[in-house]
């Protein structure tokens, strides 16, 4: 593995708690769509933060709505 490959793994939000909730089409464990799991080493790192934005306002609403 080279060092771009070992970075981008490294700033992955998974969590490594992979399930996918299709009622509402994310991961249980960090949140991402499918889509975004799949394409996450080939953003740039301007998409990522905007995703890791989104991610936060997923993780609150799944905090208040159990």
């Amino acid at each position: 593995m080279n060092t771009e490959q070992s970075s981008q793994r490294e700033d992955s939000p998974c969590v490594h708690i992979c399930l996918m909730d299709y009622a509402q089409g994310l991961c249980i464990g960090c949140h991402r769509t499918l889509d975004e799991i799949t394409y996450w080493s080939t953003y740039s790192p301007a998409r990522k933060r905007e995703v890791l934005a989104a991610l936060e306002i997923r993780r609150a609403a799944a905090s208040t709505n159990p």
